[in-house]
């Protein structure tokens, strides 16, 4: 489905209306996943909307193994989605990136809403709703980069390229698309 709002505000309010109508699991929370390529504006919608609802956000910028990890990322975000579906503690490593290693743990609620956000959190299994943000390609670079500076730029080709990768193998049917018009400075302006 894609639905059309006009700002993040309106974005959110039709996710939390889409949130109340999904059922919640017999065992775990609810995980609402929200994907997309990198610059789309996930981690700030993803923040706007677990402020909202009250839902723990995980950043798959905690997941990936580096900058060549991705697909690994998707695996085991798969095992961590798997341990909340059972009903028991669970926990998910965060990468230190200045290490290049899983440095600490952190545990997730048993109950309530979950945010999972990043490039390939919809391509683990189970989510209760998935979201995708799309952008164009050139505003979604600007604005990563505007975010992450040289940090990204010298990986950006090469992580592109992974993404490439993961969406061409991955079946991404989401519950809910939203395209921005926006630039690489500006509010997104969802369609």
């Amino acid at each position: 489905m894609v639905l059309t709002a006009r700002s993040t505000t309106d974005v959110v309010d039709e996710l939390v209306t889409l949130l109340a109508a999904t059922p919640v699991p017999p065992a775990g929370p609810v995980v609402v996943a929200v994907d997309g390529r990198s610059g789309s504006g996930k981690t700030d919608l993803a923040d706007v909307l677990a402020a909202r609802v009250g839902a723990v956000v995980v950043h798959m910028d905690d997941l990936y193994p580096g900058w060549s990890g991705l697909a690994a990322s998707v695996r085991l975000l798969g095992r961590v989605l798997d341990g909340l579906r059972s009903g028991a503690s669970t926990s998910h490593p965060v990468w230190d990136w200045a290490a290049a290693a899983y440095t600490r743990e952190v545990v997730l609620p048993r109950a309530g809403t979950v945010v999972v956000e990043g490039v390939g959190s919809g391509c683990a299994r189970p989510v209760d709703l998935l979201v995708r943000l799309e952008a164009d390609p050139d505003v979604r670079r600007d604005r990563a980069l505007t975010r992450d500076g040289a940090t990204f730029e010298a990986h950006w080709d090469a992580w592109a390229a992974q993404e490439a990768e993961l969406f061409s193998h991955e079946p991404f049917r989401a519950d809910v698309v939203f395209t921005s018009d926006t630039t690489a400075g500006g509010e997104p302006a969802w369609r």
